[in-house]
């Protein structure tokens, strides 16, 4: 499973399973240049790593898309939340500078997980999103739910802004009906997203769901972080 927290028009940051055994928090950042196979990135379209967290592993994937990935081995527990942090910066030379951060309550610090450049990108956030995933056909037979609340974006002169209107999507697999046991609404004040394990209340796609405003903001000094 991969459960997605702050994806962006360029790549994606979550938490993922990988076995019984380990766990992930994973950040990727794709190339420019459209290719499955990151052997093919022309040397300007790389996307070269600026510097990294401890314990984290960084270097190149493939298949969809291609680009740097880096990933952090951690036993992340179900019912428990966590904070993600991600930062968009136009650089130098045509490019961006993307930034990730994870934070476990029960380290309550910010842990640097990587930071990539982007080449021909000069933008800030675009497409804020999450999603969940199962990436593994014979896992269908497992439900898997996340919920996704407390989600605030900064502009460039530090204002924060709540996000409280999302709209519920789903990608080709979905859209086939090859499977029906798709959800996602608002519960709680959250919003949520719930697929596998045969479940029958099925939401349609594309309409928009809307949470109450929480109200706290983050409190995050963005200029001491590393």
């Amino acid at each position: 499973s991969y459960f997605m927290a702050n994806g962006f028009a360029q790549g994606y940051f979550g938490i993922q399973v990988n076995s019984s055994e380990e766990r992930r928090i994973l950040f990727s950042v794709w190339s420019p240049y459209k290719t499955d196979n990151p052997k093919e990135i022309p040397e300007d379209q790389r996307i070269t790593l600026l510097k990294k967290g401890d314990d984290v592993y960084t270097g190149k994937f493939g298949n969809e898309g291609s680009g740097g990935q880096s990933y952090l081995k951690h036993m992340w527990k179900a019912g428990q939340t966590y904070r993600f942090l991600l930062k968009a910066k136009p650089t130098v030379n045509n490019s961006t500078d993307y930034t990730a951060w994870f934070m476990d309550p029960e380290v309550k610090d910010w842990q640097l997980i990587a930071s990539f450049r982007r080449p021909k990108t000069f933008t800030y956030i675009k497409r804020p999103h999450s999603f969940l995933e199962n990436f593994m056909p014979h896992m269908g037979n497992k439900s898997r739910m996340a919920y996704y609340t407390n989600q605030w974006v900064c502009n460039t002169t530090g204002e924060w802004f709540e996000l409280s209107k999302a709209k519920f999507t789903a990608d080709a697999t979905a859209r086939k009906d090859a499977r029906l046991d798709y959800a996602g609404g608002v519960c709680e004040g959250k919003f949520f997203m719930k697929n596998g394990g045969f479940f029958s209340e099925r939401v349609a796609f594309d309409q928009y769901f809307e949470r109450e405003d929480q109200g706290d903001r983050p409190e995050i000094n963005l200029k001491i972080l590393k």
